[in-house]
């Protein structure tokens, strides 16, 4: 996938979600949000899967634990929802395991217990973050 089709894709992912706040607002469980972007995704068209395993391989052994992504968007995009008061340096652990583990290139965690939804959204690239400017 090429950076401008990332792009185009990453704006559509933060328009749902931006969607899905609005609709729903703050406060519920992270399974809700889930279910209604994986909605909103169909309705746009936009390919989906939820809670996605991913094996943990070394030097070419798969050992006995998976991964769950909670979303993978057009095989090429990690999300990792929360509904969460804040943000732990182990969420920001797991979207880049996550990351490293499929060797995906973009990923976002998106914090659905905000009241201004842009502010919930953090976006990870190559092994770094940086919080969304929308």
């Amino acid at each position: 996938m090429e950076r401008e089709e990332f792009e185009k894709i990453g704006k559509e992912i933060i328009d749902c979600c931006l969607t899905v706040h609005k609709e729903m607002g703050p406060g519920l469980l992270e399974s809700v949000y889930e279910m209604c972007l994986m909605k909103e995704f169909e309705l746009r068209g936009i390919k989906a899967k939820s809670q996605v395993v991913v094996p943990l391989v070394y030097k070419g052994y798969e050992l006995s634990k998976d991964f769950k992504i909670d979303i993978l968007v057009e095989d090429e995009i990690i999300l990792e929802l929360k509904a969460s008061e804040t943000i732990s340096s182990t969420y920001i652990a797991q979207i880049i395991s996550y990351l490293k583990l499929t060797d995906k290139r973009l990923g976002f965690l998106i914090n659905f217990n905000v009241p201004l939804m842009k502010n919930g959204i953090q976006r990870f690239v190559n092994n770094y973050y940086k919080t969304m400017s929308i």
